[in-house]
């Protein structure tokens, strides 16, 4: 379908995820999803879960929740990214509907990284960023990988 024939409806299908997650990131890169912010509540279920935890052992675990939301958060950021150029521009390889998706979450990243410096519960790290872009490339990656697979099986089974 060309471009000039695709109506709002489309559009809106093709990108609603990926303003979905910049919403969503714009929300955690505030100061109420600052540590000190988070630590109560995900302390209460991680305790609700595992059991009391020391301070001493709370302090690590927060940090790996926290960066494993990085992780993971923007591994959907980047999915939704590629969900949004491979329907926009279906013709085009997909390493390079790969590259627009990265190269998204690179600049969604690195502005929330920025963002963060002006906050006085935030602190704004590069390290973060390579974390969220290591995230989305993990992600991406294997739905690429998955989708390769799929492909050379339906053209096995064609032959």
């Amino acid at each position: 379908m060309s471009s000039n024939r695709r109506g709002l409806g489309f559009w809106i299908s093709a990108w609603w995820p990926v303003a979905v997650s910049i919403a969503v990131i714009a929300t955690e890169s505030t100061e109420a999803f600052g540590s000190n912010h988070t630590s109560g509540p995900l302390r209460w279920i991680f305790q609700a879960l595992f059991g009391p935890v020391s301070d001493a052992h709370w302090e690590i675990i927060h940090h790996i929740i926290r960066k494993s939301g990085h992780f993971l958060g923007y591994g959907v950021v980047g999915l939704a990214w590629l969900r949004a150029w491979r329907m926009t521009l279906p013709a085009a390889r997909p390493l390079a509907q790969a590259a627009l998706a990265l190269l998204g979450t690179v600049l969604l990243a690195s502005w929330d990284e920025w963002h963060q410096s002006f906050l006085p519960n935030r602190t704004s790290s590069p390290w973060d960023v390579l974390l969220d872009c290591v995230g989305a490339f993990f992600m991406v990656s294997i739905v690429l990988a998955a989708a390769r697979k799929s492909r050379s099986r339906e053209s096995l089974q064609v032959s």
